[in-house]
């Protein structure tokens, strides 16, 4: 089949990638966009007038609502037109978020969860053996794993010059998604810098969204999709703790999108992706402030999950679907012989269940509202979510 109309699987890249590094290594320089500027016509499904659920959110409805999290993207965008192996179109970059501001050495508690495992996030078995972060968590698309893998150990390294000495080599935290439909997978594209500059970018306050970092190439129910975040307060009567999640959305067919029961996927039939393509890839990491165990942390995923299911999510046999939730509660030095700590009460639990379920289901719909157009490789495009029919829409179902 002729380059400039394949859509690749992943097999065919493991297949071709040799070949395409080489190229890449001869293509020439181009520019880096550490935060990729945010469309003034996009909104978030707040101001559109839509509410999912009845908690209040935090002040920026964002992940770094929850004290001491902070969040960047390095976003690389550049060329059209056909595809040039090795040269582009360029439709990637890089998100990572930071836990704290020295994790290394102030491990926090997790917990993960696979809702369906045909997709990679590395450094989890310390997660699964210790129950303890001790990574930024980077997100990026599947081609890019490893480059950005070995951009967080250059981090690492220069950042903790006693790696190798008196401190174990860590193994960074990092998540993908496919996004081939609009990127030159083949070619890769990210490097050290790309990494180092989505780290020092990294901040609290406001998050920006969609077509933004690791979730350039990413398509969501056949719309354009990427990241997006949302955050949940509880009441002061159970702690007044934030649960806040940011996702990176690369999942679902169209006529399962649903926004507060209405069935928008079936009303908005058209707009479609080229050749009908299908993403089916999520990644969900959960933070808050909340002192919670590996156990609880593992609970929480779970109910992340039934938040993506509020959105229409099905979780098919070939996706990815990726979950992680941290607390900064809770914080263990490793070079401490004891650690006392006090504990979440159980009791509440349900609250924080809620919570994260809400936050998950509104993090994914404001990966669609925040999203813009995006055309990629050999003109294949995924268009935004018309968000001035969502009004019409929901009153036609009494909403």
């Amino acid at each position: 089949m002729p380059t400039s109309s394949r859509l690749i699987s992943r097999r065919t890249f493991c297949q071709q990638i040799a070949s395409a590094a080489l190229l890449s290594a001869c293509a020439p320089a181009l520019k880096i966009n550490p935060s990729h500027e945010q469309s003034s016509t996009r909104k978030r499904l707040r101001d559109l007038g839509i509410v999912v659920g009845s908690l209040p959110t935090g002040a920026w409805n964002a992940i770094t609502d929850v004290p001491g999290v902070r969040v960047g993207h390095c976003t690389r965008m550049e060329g059209e037109g056909e595809l040039q192996i090795g040269r582009g179109p360029i439709r990637t970059g890089v998100t990572v978020i930071m836990p704290g501001d020295d994790v290394f050495h102030e491990n926090v508690t997790a917990g993960r969860f696979v809702l369906n495992g045909n997709g990679e996030m590395t450094g989890v078995g310390r997660i699964d053996q210790a129950g303890l972060l001790a990574s930024p968590i980077f997100l990026t698309d599947t081609s890019n794993l490893g480059r950005v893998m070995n951009g967080a150990l250059t981090w690492f390294l220069q950042t903790y010059p006693e790696i190798g000495d008196t401190k174990p080599v860590p193994v960074p935290v990092v998540a993908e998604t496919w996004g081939a439909f609009l990127h030159d997978a083949e070619g890769r594209h990210l490097d050290d810098e790309h990494v180092l500059a989505a780290l020092a970018n990294a901040k609290s306050g406001p998050v920006a969204e969609g077509v933004v970092g690791g979730g350039v190439g990413m398509v969501c129910y056949d719309f354009k999709g990427g990241i997006g975040t949302s955050s949940r307060v509880l009441p002061p009567s159970h702690g007044g703790y934030t649960f806040g999640v940011l996702v990176q959305a690369n999942f679902g067919s169209r006529e399962q999108l649903t926004i507060n029961g209405v069935p928008v996927g079936k009303e908005i039939s058209d707009l479609q992706p080229q050749d009908g393509r299908k993403s089916k890839s999520i990644i969900v990491i959960g933070a808050t402030d909340a002192p919670m165990i590996p156990a609880q942390l593992q609970r929480l995923c779970k109910r992340m999950a039934l938040g993506l299911a509020r959105t229409g999510a099905r979780s098919s046999h070939s996706s990815g679907d990726l979950l992680l939730f941290f607390s900064t509660g809770i914080k263990i030095r490793p070079d401490d012989d004891y650690t006392n700590i006090q504990i979440f009460n159980d009791e509440w639990i349900s609250r924080a269940h809620h919570a994260a379920g809400e936050a998950a289901e509104e993090a994914v719909l404001n990966a669609l509202c925040m999203a813009e157009t995006t055309v990629g490789i050999n003109g294949n495009t995924a268009y935004a979510l018309p968000l001035q029919r969502l009004p019409k829409l929901m009153k036609k179902y009494h909403h």
